[in-house]
């Protein structure tokens, strides 16, 4: 009854053939010194940045959305600033998952705005940690600042190395469910930390919707207002800073925007990607630009992620982008 479940598809086998020798690589990146894993990140980053590829098109697309008004050479240099820290990014995720947690922690040369992560009166405190900067090393710090529950998304790949990972420093880990949910309400109630990625796609119809980003309707997770009328917690942004030369990293914290805890979910979910752009006008260059955010059009739009991979035609489709925005937004 039933019979055997279906053969994994060629991608799942190839992401399990691969999993050993990836994490072999982590570990063998791990033992290295933060200037030489960063200096490989940008030889990497600038291989991608000179090769045309869909990430680096994809990158100066949301660029070119994210600041129109800069000259064609000020994007692509952007751009390629990004690719380099895209680089670092990932060289230096080894170190920042599989090395003691103090080791880690004593990286951080600077906090700017702690006091925002006091919690009130018993009360939790909502933390939104966009992909930008060292991520990891934001929820590695949060969690080592009291109880944390982490919204999580499972991996196709390294999933298990990302879990132990984050709860090394002792955080609960809540999938992207309802029963992650209630997790982070319980979490909350209880006083404490609830981490959350607020500059992912939701892929759910329900708890989204559009709002602004970069002046683009992006779809935006609603979830962080709900939780926070419903806890009464505080909303915070912050994101680890890369410094140069290798110099460690500098935690940001930042106020959310006024609205966040909006009954409106549209108003909430403006002022959640508000803050998002708060944070990226810090340090540009290390946000995950080739991170495509806005996959999901409204209906009618056309989409953003498509075209040829050369850079004057990744321009260009961010100006017709723009234009349609205009043009529907004049139309409404």
């Amino acid at each position: 009854m039933g019979g055997e479940p279906p053969p994994p598809d060629a991608k799942a086998r190839r992401r399990t053939r691969q999993e050993p020798y990836l994490v072999g690589l982590l570990r063998v990146l791990s033992r290295w010194p933060l200037p030489l894993l960063h200096a490989l990140g940008t030889l990497i980053g600038w291989v991608i940045a000179r090769t045309p590829n869909r990430q680096r098109r994809n990158a100066l697309i949301n660029i070119a959305l994210y600041r129109p008004e800069l000259g064609t050479r000020a994007k692509i240099r952007l751009r390629n600033r990004s690719l380099v820290a895209f680089g670092r990014t990932y060289c230096e995720m080894g170190r920042l998952w599989l090395r003691p947690p103090d080791e880690v922690l004593s990286l951080i040369r600077e906090v700017r705005g702690s006091k925002l992560l006091r919690r009130d009166h018993g009360r939790g405190l909502i933390v939104m940690s966009p992909h930008l900067g060292a991520w990891e090393l934001a929820g590695l710090y949060l969690a080592a600042q009291g109880p944390t529950t982490i919204f999580y998304k499972p991996q196709q790949q390294l999933d298990a190395l990302i879990a132990a990972a984050r709860r090394r420093s002792g955080a609960r880990l809540a999938p992207i469910t309802a029963r992650g949910i209630r997790a982070l309400v319980r979490g909350l109630a209880a006083g404490e930390y609830a981490g959350i990625l607020p500059d992912q796609e939701p892929r759910a119809d329900k708890g989204a919707a559009f709002a602004p980003l970069f002046g683009m309707p992006a779809w935006t997770m609603v979830l962080v207002n709900r939780l926070a009328r419903k806890s009464g917690a505080r909303v915070i942004f912050m994101f680890a800073e890369r410094l140069a030369w290798s110099r460690g990293y500098r935690i940001h914290c930042l106020p959310a925007p006024a609205g966040i805890d909006s009954g409106d979910d549209a108003v909430a979910a403006a002022a959640l990607n508000a803050g998002i752009e708060r944070c990226i006008e810090i340090c540009p260059e290390q946000y995950l630009w080739p991170y495509r955010r806005f996959r999901r059009r409204p209906a009618g739009m056309p989409k953003v992620y498509a075209g040829g991979l050369g850079d004057h035609e990744a321009i260009e489709r961010a100006c017709r982008l723009r234009r349609a925005v205009r043009g529907g937004s004049e139309a409404g």
